[in-house]
């Protein structure tokens, strides 16, 4: 099921891409997006006994408000959606009908909360029945994490695990907040982690001059441990490439070869099999050199570009392809640049691989 739905989610990814521009409405989202990713998982939308639009639930004095949609297993309500429009933003206080409707129905444990492509997930890990304020899961159609597609498809009708669910929804909840705060100490170190780090490494008194010294100092440190991480990745990828056997990495003597490869060009082709390896197995991505630019490619199919190297002149571009094949250069200072193509170059291979 999971390389199924794996599969189906690149699909809604591109249907996403080629209706936005016509959801102008709640209703043209839920019909659009939200009812396609449902049946993603398995369930007849069409089935009243499986999914209910409009689903009526009563929450104390409130008689007669619906939620937007209720997956039924055995009869009883266990899933509950709330949609908005496509594009809405997803802010807490959007969360107040979902709350109820939630805390009305106690076989419910999962709440979704949609504008079509972007899905909060919440459920009660805090107190039982009453649905937590933060969600435990957030998954975006138009920027998939590969690495949520297991969790989602937990929910889908015949891997349907609720217990698995709840014991990743704790851990998936506080790596969520825990990676949020790290990011906003990465841009900007907060007071408490200019203290925790500088103690540790600093035998002076911490005055204000030097708890802004160390700010800059704090900030090139995680910037450079990153790049460092990503550097031993690099030479894993290389490593990996190096045990191609040499009948399939040289060519015959006699053939010359009408353009030069430069360095440059090969480091930048292993930095992109080293951004792509989470996703897909390195060694089917090849480099292929032409006479005006270098070639990144999926199974060596022309067909099937990744990125294109365009290094001949003083200013570098990487070449990046949309859904239409439509190649938008983006200028770079140096090859480290790359690392930040990385999404752009995950949503480009989906293109011509399910992954």
């Amino acid at each position: 099921m999971e390389t199924d739905f794996s599969a189906r989610v690149a699909e809604l990814s591109e249907r996403a891409r080629r209706a936005k521009d016509g959801l102008q409405s709640e209703h043209a989202t839920k019909s659009a997006l939200v009812m396609p990713f449902l049946a993603s998982l398995g369930y007849d939308v069409f089935n009243p006994l499986e999914v209910v639009p409009e689903y009526t639930a009563d929450t104390g004095t409130k008689k007669g408000e619906k939620v937007d949609f209720a997956v039924l297993r055995d009869g009883l309500p266990v899933l509950l959606i709330e949609c908005k429009a496509y594009g809405s933003s997803l802010d807490p206080g959007k969360c107040n009908q979902l709350y109820r409707y939630f805390t009305a129905k106690a076989s419910a444990r999962i709440g979704i909360l949609t504008n079509g492509t972007k899905y909060l997930f919440f459920t009660d890990l805090e107190k039982p029945n009453i649905m937590d304020s933060k969600p435990y899961m957030e998954f975006d159609l138009e920027n998939v994490d590969d690495s949520l597609v297991p969790e989602v498809a937990k929910l889908s009708k015949c891997s349907w695990d609720l217990e698995a669910t709840m014991s990743s929804a704790t851990e998936l909840k506080y790596t969520r907040a825990i990676k949020r705060i790290l990011t906003e100490e990465l841009q900007a170190p907060s007071e408490d982690m200019i203290r925790f780090l500088a103690k540790r490494v600093y035998p002076g008194h911490l005055t204000a001059s030097v708890k802004e010294q160390f700010q800059g100092i704090i900030k090139r440190a995680f910037r450079d441990f990153l790049k460092d991480q990503m550097t031993e990745r690099f030479k894993a990828a290389v490593a990996e490439d190096t045990q191609i056997p040499a009948a399939q990495a040289a060519p015959l003597q006699s053939e010359q070869p009408k353009t030069q490869t430069t360095d440059e060009e090969w480091q930048a082709f292993y930095l992109v099999k080293t951004i792509l390896r989470d996703v897909i197995d390195p060694r089917r991505v090849a480099i292929r050199d032409a006479q005006s630019y270098c070639a990144v490619l999926l199974d060596d199919n022309n067909r099937k570009t990744i990125c294109r190297l365009h290094f001949n002149a003083k200013q570098k571009y990487v070449g990046l392809f949309d859904a239409d094949k439509k190649e938008e250069r983006v200028p770079i200072a140096d090859i480290d640049d790359i690392f930040s193509l990385g999404e752009q170059l995950k949503a480009t291979l989906r293109l011509y691989f399910n992954v």
